[in-house]
């Protein structure tokens, strides 16, 4: 299942769960609408991970926990801490950076 951050709590969010999955986004962005139902597909097949679509713009303490200078930006969490992320409109390259995390 995916939610939307819906307050700038990200760093809450990671610490109450073991693995986190992010898409940072914004509502202007093209490729972010084009990668959320891949992510959301990501989502559906890793049950026990969380993942959240981030409003960039909306929310600047969220996007401090990784280095979000592209949109769409894609975070791994694990254990509390930052693992990786990818920048991409890549479907495969997406489902690769989450197959290494969980």
């Amino acid at each position: 299942m995916i939610k939307e951050l819906e307050q700038d709590n990200l760093a809450q969010v990671i610490a109450e769960n073991d693995t986190v999955f992010v898409q940072y986004s914004a509502t202007w962005c093209g490729n972010c609408r084009i990668m959320k139902p891949k992510f959301k597909k990501l989502a559906s097949e890793n049950e026990n991970a969380v993942f959240l679509v981030v409003d960039a713009e909306k929310y600047p303490e969220a996007r401090q926990l990784a280095t979000v200078d592209n949109l769409p930006t894609f975070a791994a969490f694990k254990g509390g801490t930052f693992k990786t992320q990818v920048q991409t409109n890549k479907f495969d390259v997406l489902k690769e950076m989450v197959s290494e995390v969980v």
